[in-house]
């Protein structure tokens, strides 16, 4: 077993002299010497590097320390302004409107799951609850591969024959383990979770998106935040959210900050403890690199938890340092390794 929720980092709090960045990121500077002179030689490395590398091309990095903006650089074409994919960002941030609607009651994650598709008599998939979904241990049949030439059923779902009604298609696919006894990453669970959510609140499409921004977004100041959602008017919460990276580093703060937003608790208590606390440690998955629930754990250092997205989009917190990492760009899968350990040097600058 991975670290125990009593064994995971506290979490800081906003310090008493740094507002919150929901209108204005209040600024800061690099720590001067040896922090100051990796950071830049990091940056430079990233952005000066042959896009057919194996960093590939990076698009966006935004840093954050203590509340405070301390660094930021864009590509060419991009910018503060400019709203980049999420792609599996996605994730986190579905998880945490799961969140809201446990704090109101909507919602028990230790329920069986509300399928109704998964209601026929003696259909194993009934047993599968909204935790064992956020968790990735479903059991549930999945490829997720990203190669085209390849069998795929992420593909299929996002741009194939499900793509009119995500949910329905990850539903629809048979369990190949009992519910709880295997972990296997499958973006469409997550999809399965915003079809459960809706279900919830009674909301689809645009009345979905109203409550995403009522609850979350705008409490946050997110606004280029921007959902996709298919034609049944689920939230293609697998992989569909744009934002500039200033906005996601707001969502970022928020788990940093436990949940709490200028003095307002906008996910239950314990959610987030939630969301980085191991399911287990998985075998096929790097060893620094375990999972949560929506979220993944250790990629920058022991309680360090992050969301992950294709071609290397990513918001690594790091609560000991109580440092922020965002970074967007367009990197191979073969070589996510390296931006991962790109990320990891960036994180090992700050004390």
């Amino acid at each position: 077993m991975a670290d125990t929720p009593a064994l995971l980092p506290p979490l800081p709090v906003q310090p008493a002299d740094t507002p919150w960045p929901t209108r204005d990121w209040p600024r800061g500077d690099l720590p001067a010497g040896g922090t100051a002179r990796r950071v830049e030689a990091l940056l430079e490395g990233a952005f000066t590097a042959d896009p057919a590398g194996d960093l590939g091309g990076t698009h966006a990095v935004v840093i954050v320390q203590g509340g405070r903006l301390l660094a930021e650089r864009y590509a060419d074409g991009y910018g503060p302004d400019v709203t980049c994919r999420s792609w599996s960002m996605a994730k986190s941030i579905t998880q945490a409107l799961v969140g809201l609607a446990v704090g109101d009651g909507r919602v028990d994650i230790h329920a069986p799951a509300d399928v109704p598709a998964w209601r026929g008599p003696g259909d194993p998939r009934a047993e599968i609850t909204l935790d064992q979904l956020l968790r990735m241990s479903s059991g549930l049949a999945w490829i997720e591969d990203y190669s085209p030439e390849n069998p795929s059923d992420v593909i299929a779902m996002l741009f194939g024959e499900g793509q009119d009604d995500v949910a329905a298609y990850a539903e629809a696919l048979p369990p190949a383990h009992p519910p709880g006894s295997f972990w296997s990453y499958s973006s469409g669970t997550t999809n399965i979770v915003a079809r459960c959510l809706s279900r919830a609140l009674n909301a689809q499409g645009p009345a979905l998106e109203a409550f995403m921004r009522e609850r979350l977004f705008n409490p946050l100041g997110m606004s280029s935040a921007t959902p996709r959602f298919d034609a049944a008017g689920t939230f293609i919460g697998s992989s569909f959210c744009f934002c500039t990276p200033r906005d996601f580093a707001r969502f970022g703060l928020l788990y940093l900050r436990d949940g709490v937003w200028d003095g307002w608790r906008l996910l239950p208590e314990g959610w987030v403890d939630y969301a980085r606390t191991p399911t287990w440690q998985q075998a096929d998955v790097e060893p620094d690199s375990a999972y949560g629930a929506q979220w993944w754990l250790g990629l920058a250092g022991p309680g360090s938890f992050s969301a992950n997205g294709y071609e290397g989009q990513h918001i690594v917190l790091c609560p000991r340092r109580d440092l922020i990492l965002v970074r967007h760009g367009a990197t191979p899968t073969t070589t996510q390794p390296a931006v991962k350990a790109w990320l990891r040097d960036l994180a090992d600058a700050f004390v």
